[in-house]
């Protein structure tokens, strides 16, 4: 079953200060963003699999760590997530990227994807997905039960994909495109 991790390092909470902060800088703001995203991404991928391989060295022969198992894929929310996803791939360039599009019905309080692209072998990735704006855990449930998204979490149940008409997909307000809004005092 899925478990939490709380990431709790004093490194971290200081970053996440400067986050909070209405006097940081658009240029600070962004260049912190992503340094926490990178710290995210390090531990996210702790328990990645690895193995030894014997190369070579300058000096001589030895046997050396390498990742081993599934390839990446970062799988962002759109676009909150895109936030974190750059900092992610500072750190794991060579992973593979996915975007889904989710937006809030007002209505129903209900997500909608509207947008859904992955990459074709996603299925034999181990894939992350990427999203920041955590409140209910909706949008999240959603990314992952998404019946065209190969994406599981054990435990939870796949439900009703509802697809937006186009012209719905045009007039998304702005409010819910899932943006990161910094609140100004």
């Amino acid at each position: 079953m899925a478990h939490l991790t709380v990431l709790d390092h004093p490194l971290l909470r200081h970053k996440l200060t400067l986050l909070r902060d209405k006097n940081t800088a658009t240029g600070k703001f962004r260049s912190v963003a992503r340094e926490v995203s990178m710290l995210m991404a390090y531990e996210v991928t702790r328990d990645l699999p690895v193995e030894w391989i014997a190369i070579e060295t300058p000096l001589e022969s030895m046997k050396a760590e390498c990742l081993s198992g599934k390839k990446l894929c970062l799988v962002s929310i759109l676009r909150a997530g895109n936030g974190i996803l750059e900092g992610m791939l500072d750190l794991v360039p060579s992973a593979r990227v996915g975007h889904i599009g989710l937006y809030r019905d007002h209505a129903t309080l209900q997500p909608v994807e509207y947008y859904l692209k992955l990459p074709a072998d996603v299925a034999e990735r181990l894939c992350i997905l990427v999203d920041p704006m955590l409140a209910t855990g909706n949008s999240a449930i959603a990314a992952v039960n998404s019946s065209a998204s190969p994406l599981s979490i054990p435990g939870l149940s796949r439900s009703k994909r509802t697809m937006p008409s186009r012209r719905t997909r045009r007039s998304i307000p702005p409010s819910s495109r899932g943006t990161a809004r910094r609140m100004a005092s």
